[in-house]
């Protein structure tokens, strides 16, 4: 009876997942500490995002408060001056900056071009907010795509293992075959655990960031129009 004890403790034991990984093939142990790290990987980068990505937009929602309350350009500028911007306020003090910079040159040459150059700053560095929002994105899409196939690879060869465990011992005993499909079915699930949430999330992030873009977008060309009056006001 305590013999039988021990063997299924010891049966138990061989078929933890880290004896899965333990006794597996080097080549399928490569490809499961590449999901592995993969899945950390994008895990990171979705704490990172959702950390970016809400401080984004709450600095949106704060300034769009503040710059519809009636508070003028000048006053909010200098409000705003001391601080650190992002999003749609940081277009607003480049564009401002490009202002300021433009009046003197303007009241000698004139107010032609002006407004192009404003445009064109706040173009920048929306490009600039987009580009820090959206980097890293790649790689949530990369390994939702690819980990699935990279955990058949290792699937495959855990089959092609067992193959050869048949053609040794020429028995197609479930102790013989187990070991290799055992693994194989391992890497197909590390791969899924990796594609899945990498997948999911970078549709969101995608999305989010498209919503903000679009914000901003619609900020700058709002701001643009501002500006066109007050320099036809001028001129």
């Amino acid at each position: 009876m305590e013999v039988e004890i021990a063997q299924t403790m010891a049966g138990q034991d061989g078929g933890s997942i880290l004896a899965l990984f333990m006794k597996a093939h080097i080549v399928v142990k490569i490809v499961m500490l590449g999901l592995i790290m993969a899945s950390i990987g994008c895990w990171a980068i979705v704490f990172e995002k959702f950390v970016t990505i809400g401080r984004a937009k709450r600095a949106t929602d704060r300034f769009e408060k503040q710059f519809w309350s009636g508070q003028s350009l000048d006053d909010l500028y200098l409000t705003l001056g001391t601080a650190k911007t992002q999003a749609m306020a940081s277009l607003f003090m480049a564009a401002m900056r490009e202002w300021k910079r433009s009046q003197q040159s303007a009241m000698r040459a004139g107010f032609h071009g002006m407004e192009k150059r404003i445009e064109k700053v706040m173009d920048v560095q929306l490009q600039r907010e987009m580009s820090v929002l959206e980097s890293r994105l790649l790689f949530l899409a990369t390994v939702g795509s690819s980990s699935p196939f990279i955990g058949l690879f290792g699937t495959v060869w855990g089959i092609m293992s067992s193959f050869r465990a048949i053609a040794v011992s020429k028995s197609t005993n479930l102790a013989v075959v187990a070991p290799g499909i055992a693994e194989a079915l391992f890497a197909t699930a590390l791969g899924l655990l990796a594609a899945i949430p990498a997948v999911i999330f970078f549709n969101k992030f995608a999305s989010d960031t498209a919503k903000l873009s679009a914000r901003l977008e619609n900020f700058a060309d709002e701001f643009s129009a501002i500006i066109s009056r007050q320099l036809d006001e001028r001129m």
